[in-house]
């Protein structure tokens, strides 16, 4: 790869201009770099971060990134020449043609594409220089980012395990999405579609997606005996596992494998429970549903009507070709919700769950097809 000189580092397109970072620029960084949200997702930077950050940044650190076979860029609006952000690549690996994006954006112009727009234009003009690949990595509950990764055309290819040390000694992992200079232009195709409206609804209950607000009720939920008999392997979970569950829904929904949603009552707005929708089979179009309701809820008709709108919006935007759910033989009331909705009892796969001292538990299986 190589980083063009002199007047050639300016670079617009998509509605944003890159250039070199200039003096005065410094209040600008140091805003940006010191807000709440950069700061937590970027444990690189200095905490407090003041003007004599921004100051180095634009006179050392900048500069060292194209030195080094990288790059690093202010993002500025083309109109007013304000800058709005920054973008860069870092981390190159020349052999392999390789080299890591990320970026920032200010608070006073989040909300406008700034992002997407930069890392498609750098990420272009890499793609020009000679890269052959770049990785975009972000944090798993970092769906704002994760949403800029797919707008701008990049895949998800899995997630490196405490890839990077946090502030505190701890370390985080990071998920990986990647844009290859052969892949098509424009965002890349997402496997499950945001809800329509954000919320879908019978009048009766609401499904909305899982989210970081709803830990406290969850693990309530999780904690309740019968569901941590059904959890797979059975019991209670860890107050910290269902935190991490549910601040990275909205990534795991993104990547396309696990659409996790909150059921809702519908006139009080209260918590009723969780339904799942896992892509487990995305090859031949099957996904696996999953449902639990906290006991106040139960033999109410609520457990039904989740998964009769889960099932469908599987079918009509997921575009499924087959659900399938599976039960505890004795767990009588959850095969009666499956049956109210239409799903068939298919058989039973003996052994097939972790049950508990070491034993082994059938499962009952049941499908749906979209024609039933």
């Amino acid at each position: 790869m190589r980083e063009p000189q002199g007047s050639e580092q300016w670079i617009e397109a998509y509605g944003v201009r890159l250039r070199p970072f200039r003096l005065d620029d410094v209040e600008d960084v140091a805003a940006g770099c010191a807000d709440p949200l950069t700061q937590r997702f970027l444990d690189g930077l200095p905490d407090p971060y003041t003007e004599a950050d921004a100051r180095w940044w634009i006179t050392q650190g900048a500069p060292a990134a194209f030195a080094s076979g990288g790059a690093a860029y202010a993002v500025v609006d083309p109109t007013t020449g304000r800058l709005v952000g920054t973008v860069g690549l870092n981390n190159p690996v020349p052999p392999r043609g390789q080299a890591e994006i990320g970026y920032w954006v200010a608070p006073w112009a989040r909300g406008r594409g700034v992002a997407t727009a930069a890392t498609r234009a750098l990420s272009e003009h890499a793609f020009a220089g000679g890269a052959a690949r770049l990785e975009l990595l972000t944090r798993p509950e970092n769906a704002i980012s994760q949403r800029v990764a797919l707008a701008a055309g990049f895949r998800p290819e899995g997630v490196r395990r405490s890839a990077t040390p946090a502030r505190g000694g701890d370390r985080r992992d990071l998920t990986v999405w990647v844009r290859l200079a052969g892949d098509p232009p424009g965002p890349s195709e997402r496997p499950l579609p945001d809800l329509p409206d954000g919320r879908l609804t019978d009048g009766v209950v609401v499904l909305r997606r899982l989210g970081p607000d709803d830990a406290e009720q969850t693990y309530r939920l999780h904690s309740d005996p019968e569901v941590a008999a059904s959890r797979v392997p059975p019991g209670a979970p860890a107050r910290d596992e269902i935190e991490r569950r549910c601040a990275g829904a909205e990534g795991q929904w993104l990547v396309g494998t696990t659409a996790a949603m909150t059921i809702l009552d519908g006139a009080s707005g209260d918590f009723v429970g969780n339904c799942t929708l896992n892509y487990d089979q995305p090859a031949s179009g099957q996904a696996m549903i999953g449902y639990s309701l906290l006991p106040r809820w139960r033999g109410r008709g609520y457990a039904t009507r989740a998964v009769r709108l889960l099932a469908r919006w599987g079918f009509d935007h997921v575009g499924l070709s087959r659900l399938w759910a599976g039960t505890l033989p004795e767990n009588a009331a959850s095969q009666r919700v499956l049956e109210k909705v239409g799903f068939r009892r298919e058989g039973l796969l003996r052994g097939r769950l972790p049950g508990t001292a070491g034993h082994r538990a059938d499962s009952t299986i049941y499908g749906l097809l979209p024609t039933d």
